[in-house]
């Protein structure tokens, strides 16, 4: 609760030339805050909150806390946080409000805003051999087509970054504001190898600019996208080399197979790992990892959970992960799946088990995982009939194996042979919510699962990826 507001208000409307706003606040702020380029809209005020108490609305825009501008939510967290502010808000008619604020530290103003930075975001200048945007065939709503490249985001949401793309005043927002930690696609320390592997001469400066941060007490999460040929083999080894010796500032390390699709016309010829370097490279990350568990007491580099399923590898116990630092890319992620689908049937009350008929919807690559976890499903609640559909991407190519990349053209195409089989017991289709758009019901070419089970004439029922979502979704949410 709110320790106390207090709060004085100038309202002065600009002049028609957007001059000062009057002597008593020029005084009070020195010279014209400027605002960024785009503004800080507020989309929405908290009820309850201090921003509602001083009548604060949505469409209002927030020029700057204690005289700074506030281009995105990283500096507006920092500058709120203090138990004494000064705020700044322009009205939707020009009127300009600034208000002095007395509250409790870290309390928040209560305000929410479209997007987490309000000055725009920083696109990507690479030109990289292996990017996906540039595999991505046409039709897909405009934003899968952005190529971002925003520290912000990065930290915000570890998003990886190259560097390449910051200027000076991106390196001083970064050391002010201290944005640690970083996620950091490196894929290789060679100078010459990364400039040709983005397509950017400034790709060299790699180890000097991770040094600067590492120099500014600024941990980073790294990874090396594998592509055959090109950064396996002795640069795999050099990369791996080069990061391990900035650790601890260098916190995880992953090494993940390139992603092609088969829209690659055009484009530099790139191969798949396949299944028996999957399995060479498994190894030698196991080897990586014993040594620096001797040196640091940490794995530091881990393989994603694609490099074990290609190569019909088990996947390591959950102490291979440490922490956990790169699940977001795809690295331990199956793991954790594969312990809460353990712990959710064991604990799951056999009253609580329902007749169900389930079909599981899946992309290729983790369908046989899948199949085994149904088997130990089915041999728990006798009464369970359930199969996993392995769905073929079509959209993007059969060589993309991921759930989360399937369309809904997709899934229409390869659930079709189950559907009726669904139908006779009146059963359901499950399919894992990574398959939607994180804020709406949207698969990629955005068809939504209604129009899913509309076409098909089945129910579908859209479930956590996790185990226990599995586990629940099968068991216990029939009728």
């Amino acid at each position: 609760m709110t320790a106390g507001v207090k709060y004085w208000i100038i309202k002065a409307k600009k002049s028609q030339a957007g001059g000062a706003l009057s002597e008593a606040c020029a005084v009070k702020s020195g010279d014209d805050i400027c605002l960024p380029e785009q503004k800080a809209v507020i989309t929405a005020v908290r009820p309850d909150s201090i921003a509602a108490e001083l009548g604060i609305n949505p469409g209002d825009v927030l020029v700057a806390i204690n005289g700074e501008p506030v281009p995105d939510l990283i500096v507006y967290r920092y500058l709120c946080a203090g138990e004494n502010l000064e705020v700044e808000i322009e009205k939707p008619g020009g009127e300009r409000w600034l208000m002095e604020i007395e509250k409790d530290y870290d309390e928040d103003l209560g305000l929410e805003f479209a997007a987490p930075t309000f000055d725009g975001l920083r696109h990507c200048s690479n030109k990289c051999l292996f990017c996906f945007v540039d595999q991505m065939p046409r039709g897909l709503r405009p934003g899968l087509y952005i190529k971002d490249d925003d520290y912000r985001y990065s930290f915000l949401h570890g998003n990886f970054i190259t560097l390449t793309n910051l200027k000076p005043r991106d390196w001083e927002y970064i050391f002010r504001w201290h944005l640690s930690p970083l996620y950091i696609s490196v894929h290789t320390t060679n100078p010459r190898l990364r400039r040709r592997l983005l397509g950017n001469q400034r790709g060299g400066e790699i180890m000097v600019q991770l040094k600067k941060l590492a120099a500014a007490g600024i941990q980073m999460h790294t990874q090396i996208v594998l592509c055959p040929g090109l950064n396996d083999g002795p640069e795999l080894e050099r990369t791996v080399k080069d990061l391990s010796s900035l650790y601890p500032a260098v916190q995880s390390i992953a090494v993940v197979p390139v992603g092609l699709t088969s829209r690659r016309e055009n484009l530099f010829p790139l191969r798949r790992v396949t299944p028996e370097e999957a399995a060479a490279i498994v190894n030698r990350i196991a080897a990586w990892q014993a040594g620096f568990r001797h040196r640091f007491g940490c794995g530091l580099v881990y393989g994603a959970d694609e490099l074990y399923l290609l190569a019909n590898l088990q996947l390591p116990p959950a102490p291979y992960y440490d922490d956990f630092p790169q699940t977001e890319n795809g690295v331990g992620l199956t793991r954790l799946f594969l312990d809460d689908f353990a712990a959710a049937l064991a604990n799951l009350n056999r009253h609580e088990i329902r007749t169900r008929r389930v079909v599981i919807a899946t992309g290729t690559l983790a369908a046989p995982l899948l199949a085994g976890l149904v088997q130990e499903a089915t041999a728990k609640a006798g009464n369970l009939e359930a199969r996993v559909v392995p769905v073929t991407n079509l959209f993007f190519g059969p060589q993309v194996t991921v759930a989360g990349l399937l369309t809904g053209q997709d899934l229409l195409s390869g659930l079709k042979e189950a559907a009726p089989w669904i139908r006779e017991k009146e059963g359901v289709i499950l399919i894992p919510g990574v398959m939607l758009k994180r804020d709406a019901p949207v698969f990629l070419d955005d068809l939504t699962p209604k129009m899913l089970a509309a076409e098909l004439g089945v129910e579908v029922e859209v479930v956590p990826a996790t185990g226990k979502g599995l586990v629940e979704g099968m068991l216990t949410r029939g009728k």
